[in-house]
């Protein structure tokens, strides 16, 4: 039910958007980009305080199984969005493509991803092993490939988008990392309020990045057939990744935890930090708003569609 009211609060702060633009332009935007920021920084502050260096040592070992979750999630998702471009027009396609593109670069969920492994009986440290790692590597991955499609002005402005990302990612989950002893278990006893809270610094980043796509008149140039177009890409994308991880899977022979943690890990895609990543690569983009609806579209169906695999899964296992 936290899922879905997110989902919905997702959506709502969309409808802010159109209607209540204003409050994002409020001291030129700065107010709202400096509230998004300090939440950015406190959420990886956080995951870091929260993030069990035992567990990912434990799921070391099984390195086959990383290597396929982080080649589906940074090598296969993008290389399928590549073989589309040449069938690209210009304008207003080029750019939902690149919102694709966008979606396909990111990084896996952590803490859904997690649950929904234990939730079906997968092999778990491997999936927070997985889950954990994926974010960090994203971290250089993610703005590399869209470094390839993104026009930057300068070449300084791609290696600001590493400065802002390293001092408000890494250097906060190091931070965490280090007072971890001291407030390691008040993180982990109020982990859903801290969820609450993640989920409302998602919130006002998306709100202000629509905020100024409406302002900007770029969604006056998508019609009903694109956002048909989105609904089913994101359908298609998240089965055909599916059933690849399914495909590698057995033939590589993992056993039936692996597989799973193969299969939930490797096929989703984390809002967070979508949502993070598209604050420092979009800076200033009238299509910023654009660039996340896949993202949001694709989290709200993954995680339908994972939990109901994942509540089967259980069920077969229970009788």
């Amino acid at each position: 039910m936290i899922i879905d009211r997110f989902i919905l609060f997702l959506f709502l702060s969309i409808v802010a958007a159109y209607f209540f633009p204003q409050l994002a332009l409020h001291g030129d935007g700065n107010t709202l980009e400096t509230i998004s920021t300090v939440g950015v920084s406190f959420i990886f502050f956080f995951y870091g305080l929260k993030l069990s260096l035992t567990d990912i040592k434990n799921g070391l070992r099984n390195w086959r199984l990383h290597l396929v979750v982080q080649c589906i999630t940074f090598v296969l998702f993008p290389v399928m969005l590549l073989l589309l471009r040449p069938l690209v027009g210009r304008g207003i396609d080029e750019n939902l493509w690149l919102s694709f593109f966008f979606l396909a670069a990111l990084p896996s969920t952590v803490s859904s991803s997690v649950v929904m492994v234990s939730l079906a009986k997968g092999n778990v440290p491997a999936a927070i092993f997985n889950a954990s790692i994926s974010g960090l590597i994203g971290v250089l991955i993610t703005p590399l490939w869209m470094s390839f499609f993104l026009v930057f002005r300068t070449e300084n402005v791609f290696v600001d988008v590493y400065v802002g990302l390293f001092t408000e990612i890494i250097l906060p989950v190091m931070l965490g990392l280090l007072l971890q002893r001291y407030a390691g278990n008040w993180a982990r006893k109020h982990s859903k309020a801290l969820s609450t809270f993640d989920r409302l610094v998602i919130l006002l980043i998306v709100y202000g990045s629509f905020a100024h796509s409406f302002v900007d008149g770029i969604f006056g140039e998508v019609g009903y057939k694109h956002l048909v177009f989105v609904a089913m890409g994101v359908v298609v994308l998240f089965i055909l990744v599916y059933w690849l991880t399914h495909l590698v899977s057995k033939l590589l022979g993992f056993s039936r935890e692996d597989e799973i943690t193969a299969l939930f890990c490797g096929s989703k895609k984390s809002l967070t930090h979508g949502s993070v990543f598209g604050k420092f690569l979009f800076v200033n983009n009238p299509y910023a708003g654009l660039y996340f609806l896949p993202i949001m579209l694709y989290h709200a169906f993954q995680i339908l569609v994972i939990s109901v695999i994942a509540n089967n899964m259980q069920k077969k296992i229970d009788l």
